[in-house]
């Protein structure tokens, strides 16, 4: 797999991964669904309504497809070829050495950031119900109960991701539920709306295609954690067919929970009445007359942003052993526990987000911001490459081991150009974005760093050879 043109190692010698196989179907599945089921959605999409107004349900048609098209190609590699490295080792087989190195390092950088901005989360809601722990003090509990966790057995990572999962998607049935008879005025106390906030204010497009464009902006990055699906799938008792079954039915019902929200809660309120950083789904549920509905979302914004906290310190850890296991981080974190768990990797991955947290604690307005924006983009950037990766090693798949292929991604090639399509649409919009900006040069400058280590390593193995 080191070889300067991985083309020519054959497909068909993967081997098992020295991981254990701790996590069920079950476990996979409600991964899948909850992975992606977090404060962004219950938070961070009343932004996208206040710029694109009941439009924001074809803004996240739009990134939803992009995202579903994304997972099938992931999908279709990860079930012919798991690891625990996922889309770095489909990069490392399908473009070279640099491509498996650059996004394997660009992920784990995104993941450890992402952590220390989901730990801070929970701390502020927990310190608001017990302030007389310090918020540092929430985020300490939190990071060890769940390196704990994580460097125990994978199943523990399995059973708290599916209880987590459960009461998001749970919260999110229920919340479609109430709303749906609020709508055809079931409820007590409730009038049917018909389509008075769909065609009035501003009619659907209140502010234009423009507006569905920046809604398209606001949401496309709340689909990233998917992927953590795919690296799971290495340490089930059947990789290939867990994931094909998890990507299966995690990207048609995610599609419906987030359209579906954005339906119901456009159609029950004013769009001009959201605000970006205000929960829409506090407005409806205050609107139906649901007792303490900012509590209760306070509730599921905490479970949501442990979940996550839990998924990405698995994840990160299963990235950076996969790096050192092809060479690309050092050798010392391939220590594997008697029970199958890479611990040195767990806690090297927690040790960069206790930093990360620190610096969040500490300078939450400066550097911290600098990291934030460092990773804004780094999502598509991974995404283009698992695209540029399935181009390339789905002709190989047919041509040596069409066995392997069951899951296969949609009308290929022309739907995975299409993504790539999307994909450079969406940067360039970020580019002429004064809001976006900033986050796609810095995640362009940290792409470009970590680029330009790939190549002095390339050229280095090739002065040796």
């Amino acid at each position: 797999m080191h070889d300067a043109q991985p083309a020519a190692e054959p497909l068909a010698g993967a081997e098992r991964e020295p991981l254990a196989a701790g996590l069920k179907q079950r476990h996979l599945t409600m991964l899948g669904l909850g992975g992606v089921i977090g404060a962004g959605l219950f938070v961070g999409s009343g932004a996208g309504i206040a710029v694109a107004g009941p439009g924001i349900i074809v803004s996240y048609l739009i990134a939803g497809a992009l995202a579903m098209l994304v997972m099938r190609m992931l999908g279709e590699l990860s079930a012919a070829m798991p690891a625990s490295g996922a889309f770095s080792v489909h990069a490392e087989r399908a473009l070279g050495r640099w491509a498996g190195f650059s996004v394997g390092w660009l992920y784990w950088f995104l993941l450890v950031v992402v952590l220390a901005v989901e730990a801070t989360g929970a701390a502020q809601i927990a310190h608001g119900w017990a302030p007389s722990v310090p918020q540092w003090g929430w985020v300490l509990i939190f990071m060890l109960v769940f390196t704990t966790a994580n460097l125990a057995a994978v199943k523990n990572f399995g059973e708290f991701e599916f209880w987590f999962a459960a009461l998001k998607v749970g919260a999110i049935v229920l919340f479609l539920g109430l709303s749906l008879l609020a709508i055809f005025g079931l409820l007590p106390d409730t009038d049917a709306v018909g389509m008075t906030n769909l065609t009035g204010q501003g009619g659907f497009l209140p502010n234009g295609w423009g507006g569905v464009v920046s809604g398209v902006l606001a949401v496309v990055f709340a689909f990233g954690g998917l992927e953590v699906v795919t690296i799971a799938a290495a340490e089930s008792d059947d990789p290939a067919r867990a994931v094909g079954r998890a990507v299966r039915s995690a990207v048609w019902r995610i599609l419906f929970f987030y359209v579906g929200s954005m339906l119901v809660i456009v159609t029950l309120l004013p769009w001009s009445s959201m605000k970006p950083g205000q929960s829409p789904y506090v407005a409806v549920l205050d609107h139906v007359g649901v007792p303490a509905a900012g509590q209760i979302m306070n509730i599921v914004v905490f479970v949501a942003l442990l979940s996550a906290l839990n998924a990405n310190l698995y994840g990160s850890s299963r990235m950076v052993f996969s790096l050192a296991e092809r060479g690309e981080a050092p050798r010392a974190l391939l220590k594997v526990s008697g029970g199958g768990v890479p611990r040195r990797a767990v806690l090297a991955s927690v040790a960069f987000g206790f930093a990360s947290v620190i610096l969040n604690l500490k300078w939450p307005d400066s550097i911290f911001h600098y990291l934030l924006n460092a990773v804004g983009a780094v999502l598509l950037f991974v995404w283009g490459l698992i695209a540029a990766s399935q181009l390339r090693l789905r002709p190989r798949i047919e041509r040596e081991v069409p066995e392997r292929l069951s899951l296969r991604m949609w009308c290929f090639p022309y739907l995975t150009w299409a993504a790539l399509a999307g994909m450079a649409g969406i940067l360039v919009l970020m580019l002429t974005d004064d809001a976006a900006r900033p986050q796609l040069l810095w995640s362009a400058a940290a792409t470009g760093a970590v680029l330009a280590v790939a190549g002095l390593r390339e050229l280095r193995l090739r002065r040796t050879r």
